[in-house]
């Protein structure tokens, strides 16, 4: 198959390490910690974690799927259960937070966002299998743009959105239905679909393929981002990446992601799953995934976007960026910011003689 583009801080002890904010990093890859109920920033050259850009359950945050820019410059970020759900805003300098921005409406479990050339964000509610229409300005809910029937070639399980340059709305699908119960069940073809915002009406536009010979023997889309060759890639949790023509959805290349060990015969398997995409500006696509046998603990994948090529860090195998890391908690959503990150600098002090060390691990319900 050819291969190508697509391509805490804390306290404790008894002598406590007070952290502040101090330098910039010029650019910066953020990461959903749908396990953390946080975003993380990793400098997008060398890797290096620099730290919580949104801290655990900052306004409200829990499992952030997706994480967006919005057109004011701010960070719009999916948050909630399998019974709630918002888009809450955060500041896209600092991560502080701003507000609830989504009002009204139902959201369980929302998944993608993405702003559309009406000007209003565009929400997938992955349990009640409906993309949600709220007011880009206000956050007033407008309407139930789509909605699941419950049938072969539908909104079963929306996942990610993208708006291609048409105006068109693209859509994952896991292919899942939401019984009502807080259950779903897989009845149904993992696909992308195509809706005309002007009128409603969506298509497939991607059928499900076959799995990838490494992967968990399932097809389920995640992921939607443009690549700097202007074709679409999609991310398929069950591991691999797909590139495909944005005008007619012709399949153009595959990328296999395993990473996690290597057979006896010498092939690399996997016990992880992969998460969102990004591209970088110099031509570099990000993934995310974790490995589900060691704590759902995550790693960052880095690739050639022009090339398909894996581009490891030193001494990482196969196109491990960032190892498996302690910072990083099934990690889902991923987003570069160009704009300078705030890095925390270390003021050390005696305190108390005797502090607290506060963390939340609130563990996401299984999605899959």
């Amino acid at each position: 198959m050819r291969q190508t583009a697509f391509v805490r801080w804390g306290l404790g002890g008894t002598t406590s390490m007070l952290v502040l904010w101090g330098g910039n990093a010029e650019a910066a890859l953020l990461i959903g910690n749908t396990a953390g109920d946080n975003v993380v920033a990793f400098d997008e050259r060398s890797g290096r974690f620099i730290g919580n850009f949104i801290a655990p359950g900052s306004g409200g945050l829990v499992s952030p799927d997706d994480l967006t820019f919005g057109p004011d410059g701010n960070l719009y970020v999916s948050s909630g259960t399998n019974t709630s759900g918002h888009v809450l805003r955060y500041d896209g300098k600092t991560g502080a937070f701003i507000d609830t921005f989504t009002q009204g409406g139902t959201l369980f479990r929302p998944y993608g966002n993405a702003f559309g050339p009406d000007g209003n964000l565009y929400v997938s509610s992955f349990r009640t299998d409906e993309i949600v229409r709220f007011d880009g300005v206000t956050g007033e809910f407008v309407d139930v743009f789509a909605a699941g029937t419950g049938t072969a070639n539908g909104l079963n399980g929306p996942n990610d959105l993208l708006f291609d340059p048409d105006g068109a709305l693209y859509v994952t699908t896991q292919g899942s239905v939401a019984d009502g119960t807080g259950d779903i069940t897989f009845a149904f073809d993992s696909q992308v679909l195509r809706y005309d915002i002007s009128t409603g009406v969506g298509s497939v536009f991607i059928e499900q393929p076959d799995p990838f010979d490494t992967s968990f023997s399932f097809v389920s889309f995640l992921g939607l981002a443009v690549g700097p060759d202007g074709n679409l890639y999609t991310s398929d949790f069950a591991n691999g990446i797909r590139s495909y023509d944005f005008a007619t959805g012709t399949p153009l290349a595959d990328l296999e992601t395993a990473y996690t060990f290597f057979d006896d015969a010498g092939t690399l398997r996997s016990g992880n799953f992969i998460g969102s995409l990004a591209f970088t500006p110099d031509d570099e696509l990000f993934a995310v995934g974790f490995d589900f046998t060691d704590s759902d603990r995550g790693s960052i994948l880095r690739y050639d976007a022009l090339t398909g090529e894996p581009l490891p860090a030193a001494g990482q195998p196969g196109s491990v960026f960032v190892p498996s890391s302690d910072n990083l908690l099934r990690p889902i959503g991923i987003a570069y910011s160009s704009t300078p990150v705030p890095e925390p600098s270390l003021v050390f002090g005696c305190l108390a003689a005797s502090t607290c060390f506060c963390r939340s691990r609130i563990r996401k319900a299984n999605r899959r």
